[in-house]
């Protein structure tokens, strides 16, 4: 039996609450609809934060790894060659693999993971268009960006020159990798090809957020609801109030600004939900949907306004909390799987899917019988909780029953503050419970908790805990 083919699309800044038939009916995202309708969606997929205000990058080398953050080396800038990677591991097992987009991790790893690719991006951001056009961006501050390609057989990666359209029609980065990938997905067909792994990086919907015309026009910014949770400033300072994103608006936060920067980013993951629906539709005109598994995850949140935040440098929901779902052969369709589960689970659950062998090096747990038996729940008890962090700054612990405790540390690792919330009853995290006297055992019970996981994961700062 020929093995199963897999696209799997990242897509970079996109916080869970961003497509319209699970959580929010004022975006218009009717192919990731579809997708969700047609496959299993990861109710309770997080990232583990990231030891770099640039959390893209730790985040894609956990994904690609299924490394855990603690065993990153270099926050995930590079990667070493006993963490074998997901390409890497497709390419053994004689799949053809084949990387488009935004890579953040070393080209020596993308070397290692691709057979071919084009459009390739070596970096953290650059603009999304030859000419900037974003109005909180001066002029010239983000470059064009600088694509690439890859030529497995030659062993070069080779630059394109940036022969660009103007801004009208304009040739953005989501259309130029999506093109690149309906292209590369017109060249298969069936018949005896190697099964191959497609894989799909976003620059967007990641700042400047800018996008084609018609999709901001579908977005009017007073109409946009502001955050439950918006606020003109963070509550006090949690040790990166000064990073880029959250220079993106000034202080304190203005609605009216706020709901433009939504706007925005609504319009730019429509624009994306177009281009993911035309890379689906390329898999069913190559008649390889009953052959092929599509996997569509954002590598993590934003706070976009709520908490007095911009970024995605921080522990609360908005920014750890990420879309994932799964849709293909032997995957249930149509279902919610309510486990907690990471971004470092996908190698593993791929490999499972498609028959591949999971590399010792691998952290992750497969969720592949979660997604093809919906009688299946987890069995493990190392998922009934959750450890984040940030840098050396902020720490947290996430139970099955919603308590979560937020642990902020000074530069000398000295304790700063708590939090605690629980977010079932209370999922926008505004009532902060830790001064709360019937709540001093169950902050007992999470420091334990914290510690523990801490101490399984090698975090550092388990020394000042």
């Amino acid at each position: 039996m020929k093995q199963k083919n897999v696209v799997f699309i990242l897509t970079d800044d996109q916080r869970f609450d961003t497509i319209e038939c699970v959580n929010n009916p004022e975006i218009i995202t009717p192919n990731l609809n579809s997708l969700v309708e047609q496959g299993s969606y990861c109710s309770n997929a997080y990232i583990m934060g990231g030891t770099s205000a640039a959390v893209c990058m730790p985040s894609r080398a956990m994904v690609h790894s299924g490394k855990t953050l603690f065993h990153l080396q270099d926050a995930g800038e590079t990667i070493p060659p006993d963490h074998t990677l997901m390409g890497e591991q497709f390419r053994a097992a004689g799949y053809s693999t084949y990387g488009i987009g935004k890579w953040h991790n070393g080209v020596e790893s993308f070397e290692r993971s691709f057979t071919g690719g084009d459009k390739i991006f070596f970096g953290g951001m650059d603009d999304h268009w030859n000419v900037p056009v974003c109005s909180y961006h001066p002029k010239g501050e983000f470059p064009a960006p600088q694509m690439h390609q890859w030529d497995g057989g030659t062993g070069e990666v080779v630059q394109i020159p940036k022969i660009y359209d103007e801004i009208e029609p304009g040739h953005h980065s989501t259309d130029m990798f999506s093109e690149a990938a309906t292209e590369f997905l017109r060249s298969r067909g069936g018949g005896d090809e190697k099964p191959f792994l497609l894989y799909v990086a976003y620059m967007a919907p990641h700042d400047p957020r800018t996008m084609p015309k018609k999709y901001l026009e579908m977005y009017d910014p007073e109409k946009i609801t502001l955050p439950k949770n918006f606020m003109p400033r963070h509550p006090f300072d949690n040790g990166e109030m000064d990073v880029r994103d959250e220079k993106l608006a000034g202080y304190p936060r203005e609605g009216a600004e706020i709901k433009k920067h939504i706007a925005e980013y609504y319009a730019m993951i429509t624009h994306l939900d177009d281009m993911i629906g035309s890379i689906v539709q390329e898999v069913e005109k190559a008649g390889l949907q009953d052959e092929t598994i599509i996997v569509v995850a954002g590598d993590n949140g934003l706070a976009l306004g709520s908490h007095g935040l911009m970024g995605k440098q921080n522990m609360y929901d908005h920014s750890l909390h990420v879309p994932l779902l799964f849709v293909g052969p032997g995957i249930v369709a149509n279902q919610k799987v309510d486990e907690f589960c990471t971004l470092n689970d996908i190698f593993p659950t791929l490999c499972d899917l498609t028959g591949t062998t999971i590399p010792e090096s691998v952290d992750g747990e497969s969720l592949a019988s979660l997604l093809t038996d919906a009688t299946v729940t987890r069995a493990s008890q190392e998922r009934d909780k959750l450890l984040f962090a940030y840098r050396d700054i902020q720490r947290a612990v996430l139970d099955k029953s919603g308590n979560k405790l937020i642990v902020y540390f000074n530069e000398d690792g000295s304790q700063k503050r708590e939090q605690l919330f629980n977010v079932h009853e209370d999922p926008l995290e505004l009532e902060d419970l830790i001064e709360v006297e019937s709540a001093g055992k169950m902050t007992e019970h999470l420091r334990r908790s914290m510690k523990e996981l801490m101490s399984s994961m090698d975090d550092p700062m388990l020394r000042y805990m």
